[in-house]
């Protein structure tokens, strides 16, 4: 029963195995994937993030700073004793805590337009995660469909090898036959050396666009990895009924490198109000507490000094008669509860700071000034961008009706190569005309079903920039 149980196990095993080597992958599962996994985006992902902790930073400079202290030394060696005032060689412990809080009540507005720019900052980043989101769709697409071409064209090279290796079996019928020269023979046989050739030059370009595209997704296994093979029709786009300045306009409006563009100027125009805080007094709130103990002995009151009891502290003048003073020497006892001494000597600090800027070597001066040349170089980004747009949307735009008039024309020129073609075939079947040039007439035919495959692929690439740029998603052919 165990071995029945192994075997089903086995099959299944090979059967899901092999499932997943015959999985061929959609454009919109590519686009899936590599939006979770390719590196660029994760990358900017992280930024983002980060953008996101600096906004909390500017949230931070609204809440009070707090910070807590807390001390425990040992003073050893030639010590002045606090309780006598005499200095003596001992060791003495003490034991000091604080707490200590600011504010800033006033700075010239900068917490204010720092959070304001932090803001700015997290949504720059949002824009460029999603930048960089469309630029590898508009990669895997431009990947995905060179598969494609190259699948068409290896089929035209696998198809035309197999007429070569016919024409080459039928040729050295007629040369044994008589009807044809040995010579014609030999052509043959170069014709489907090259023809072989042609084909592994093919397998190997797709094999290395299936590598871009798996790089691109950040596959490991690539060597079993496929894209959907199925025949794609040319369908008409309504984007391509709009007008070039149409397709910018929505572009201008829609596209992340303006809108990135735009709130980077906002930002240069908060870097400028940031800097000008710099001019304006500030004005921090400061309280503090703190306590301490010791752990010397302490004074708890005084009594007569019966070996010294008198002090002279003077004389009479005139009679000369010395002034005395009784001597008293302290009662020390063991020191307080360390909880009292740190209830009894507990002290409160609070009060404002002023601080006005008068001299401070040119620097807020300075910050300023490069804050309103990089908002100048901001409102220059901001121009370049949209003239960079500009640019790629004509330039697209204009692709897209040069890449269809390309594939038509490549329509018809196919068409009348292998007219050529089959005409070639009848003339070299009955000796009236030589291998050249009949091999001649079945490379321009194959050249032309090539230059089809190109310029469909080419086509349906170009359109789908024009909608890129049109707002509407790389995820579908």
């Amino acid at each position: 029963m165990k071995n029945y149980f192994y075997i089903a196990a086995f099959f299944l095993l090979m059967t899901s195995m092999s499932q997943a080597q015959a999985k061929k992958w959609t454009l919109e599962e590519c686009v899936e994937y590599a939006q979770k996994n390719n590196i660029s985006i994760a990358q900017s992902d992280i930024d983002n993030q980060v953008a996101g902790i600096d906004r909390k930073d500017a949230i931070g400079n609204f809440v009070p700073s707090i910070n807590g202290n807390a001390s425990h030394s040992w003073n050893i060696g030639l010590n002045q004793n606090i309780t006598t005032g005499l200095l003596e060689n001992q060791t003495t412990q003490f034991t000091s805590a604080g707490v200590s809080v600011g504010v800033d009540i006033y700075k010239g507005l900068q917490n204010q337009n720092k959070l304001r720019r932090a803001k700015l900052s997290a949504l720059a980043a949002s824009y460029q995660l999603s930048k960089i989101r469309d630029d590898v769709s508009l990669n895997v697409a431009n990947a995905f469909l060179q598969i494609l071409f190259n699948k068409e064209n290896l089929k035209v090279q696998t198809e035309q090898l197999a007429n070569n290796k016919r024409q080459m079996n039928r040729t050295e019928e007629m040369v044994k036959a008589g009807s044809v020269p040995a010579g014609d023979l030999l052509d043959m046989k170069a014709t489907v050396a090259t023809s072989q050739k042609s084909v592994v030059d093919a397998e190997n370009a797709l094999l290395i666009s299936k590598l871009s595209l798996a790089q691109l997704l950040q596959l490991r296994e690539f060597k079993d990895f496929d894209v959907e093979d199925r025949d794609y029709d040319l369908l008409k786009s309504e984007v391509m009924s709009q007008t070039a300045n149409d397709v910018y306009q929505k572009a201008k409006e829609a596209r992340y490198e303006i809108k990135i563009a735009r709130t980077n100027l906002e930002i240069a125009e908060r870097d400028v109000k940031i800097s000008k805080g710099a001019y304006q007094p500030s004005i921090t709130g400061f309280y503090s507490f703190s306590t301490r103990a010791a752990y010397a002995d302490r004074i708890v009151g005084q009594t007569p000094d019966t070996e010294n009891p008198f002090a002279v502290i003077g004389t009479v003048e005139g009679t000369g008669q010395n002034v005395i003073v009784p001597n008293y020497v302290p009662v020390l006892a063991r020191r307080a509860p360390l909880f009292d001494q740190f209830s009894d000597n507990k002290g409160h600090s609070f009060g404002l700071q002023l601080n006005v800027p008068i001299l401070n070597g040119f620097s807020a001066r300075n910050g300023v000034q490069r804050s309103k040349l990089a908002l100048e170089r901001s409102k220059v980004a901001l121009s370049q961008a949209e003239l960079d747009l500009e640019r790629n949307v004509y330039q697209a735009f204009t692709d897209a009706n040069g890449a269809l008039n390309a594939y038509e024309s490549a329509l018809v020129a196919v068409e009348a190569r292998e007219s050529a073609f089959n005409y070639a075939k009848e003339k070299y079947a009955v000796g009236m005309m030589n291998s050249f040039d009949f091999n001649q007439a079945q490379t321009l035919f194959v050249n032309a079903q090539s230059d089809v495959a190109r310029a469909k692929f080419e086509y349906i690439f170009k359109v789908k920039v024009v909608e890129f740029y049109f707002g509407i998603p790389i995820n579908k052919i």
